[in-house]
């Protein structure tokens, strides 16, 4: 199993806070073995009957899924040790009707802490937050990023054991391909790879947007969901993609296209990067970007050829800053822009990134980029190129680098 250590280093902090540890992100990204993991590590330090898991996927719970019932439980777990804290873990509880309910009153009576599991921000880190008075700390979870890729692939031939004997450099092809969702990540051939990318992409249009956003055209939640993968990294508008899926024999309307893209943004599967005007220092609410949340999807759903390259790059780039925990925007300039701020804890850096940049030409454009920039945060371009060539205290990195080695990337 590997460990999380990116999510687990940010939640420990706050395993006996008050607040209730919300751990959200898209289907089957591993949220259910983080919470496994945060179940482990408290039992280093407090009893086993003080630790309470419920999986509200598994049927064997499913009397715990009538409010009433859960509370009862709870309850009587809890009083069986008057005076300690007990740690409540509850994977997918948006499956209990009313559950902020439940949560409200367990975390009022001060004897728990509440860790939670979902696969959609619109209960969990939006309608919880507000119900529950901002009581809430929101974790976004994402699919195994090239670190931890390399730590599941070592220990399916040696458990337990990472030694990192792996090649990187022959395993980055096939993680840029087919993503880092650990079900593919088991599989051993392409055909198996993509049949589970496909039954999992199902099962996220099926249970996370068409039945909890009660979508009325399953045909066009589809049609809208492959254009925002096939476009991963490009600007998105309503407008456009409603003119795009919109022909003589049917019409789709921006307001409907609008309605699905946040069910969408809300599932996880695709995440809204708004721009940022770096003279004027406020968020831009025009010509937003969205970013596929895994490369797998990218590779079974897309429809285009141009640019797929520099597509793949900046999606994997976006992915590992978000896994990383950090804020991100695309920078505006009056020249133009940048492709990402990473922003974490009040520091920030800039970064450009492109699949190549064989002549001066295309090196004099990546790093001319931040000729506008006149502030001093750190700048970065992340390419393929096997050899770097720093310039102007602009830091040029290797892909392969980057996702590697966190350490290279600093903020200021």
């Amino acid at each position: 199993m590997v460990p999380r250590t990116l999510y687990l280093e940010r939640i420990r902090p706050f395993y006996d806070s008050p607040l209730i540890k919300v751990i959200v992100g898209v289907r089957r990204c591993g949220k259910s073995v983080l919470l496994q993991q945060i179940a482990s590590e408290l039992g280093r330090e407090a009893p086993a009957s003080l630790i309470v898991f419920i999986d509200f996927d598994d049927y064997a719970n499913r009397h715990l899924l009538d409010p009433e019932q859960l509370h009862e439980h709870i309850i009587s777990q809890i009083d069986k040790h008057p005076g300690q804290k007990a740690y409540l873990l509850f994977d997918e509880i948006q499956n209990v009707p009313d559950f902020e309910l439940v949560i409200n009153s367990l975390n009022n009576s001060s004897r728990a802490s509440i860790f939670l599991t979902g696969s959609n921000s619109k209960l969990l880190s939006g309608e919880l937050a507000t119900k529950l008075g901002g009581r809430t700390l929101s974790f976004r979870m994402m699919p195994f990023n090239f670190r931890e890729f390399l730590q599941f692939k070592e220990d399916e031939l040696r458990p337990g054991v990472f030694s990192g004997h792996l090649d990187p450099d022959a395993l980055l092809p096939l993680y840029l391909e087919w993503g880092g969702f650990p079900l593919v990540c088991a599989q051993d051939t392409d055909e198996s790879r993509r049949v589970v990318l496909d039954n999992l992409y199902s099962s996220i249009v099926l249970r996370d947007i068409i039945q909890r956003s009660k979508v009325s055209s399953a045909v066009t939640l589809e049609n809208v969901l492959d254009y925002l993968i096939a476009n991963s990294s490009a600007t998105i508008s309503g407008n456009n993609i409603a003119a795009s899926l919109s022909d003589s024999a049917r019409k789709v309307s921006a307001p409907t296209v609008y309605d699905l893209l946040r069910s969408i943004e809300e599932s996880y599967v695709v995440s809204k990067v708004d721009r940022f005007d770096i003279r004027g220092k406020k968020v831009l609410s025009f010509e937003a970007k969205e970013y596929v949340c895994d490369l797998g999807f990218f590779h079974v759903r897309k429809n285009r050829v141009k640019d797929e390259w520099n597509c793949i790059l900046e999606t994997v780039v976006f992915n590992e800053l978000i896994s990383r925990g950090m804020r991100v925007y695309i920078g505006k300039t009056y020249r133009g822009e940048i492709d990402f701020i990473a922003e974490r804890d009040g520091k920030r850096c800039y970064i450009q990134v492109a699949y190549l940049m064989p002549t001066e030409e295309t090196r004099e454009r990546e790093f001319g980029a931040y000729a506008a920039i006149q502030d001093n945060y750190p700048k970065y371009v992340i390419s393929m190129d096997p050899i770097t060539a720093s310039r102007n205290g602009i830091v040029h990195l290797r892909l392969l680098d980057f996702l590697l080695d966190e350490s290279l990337l600093t903020l200021g």
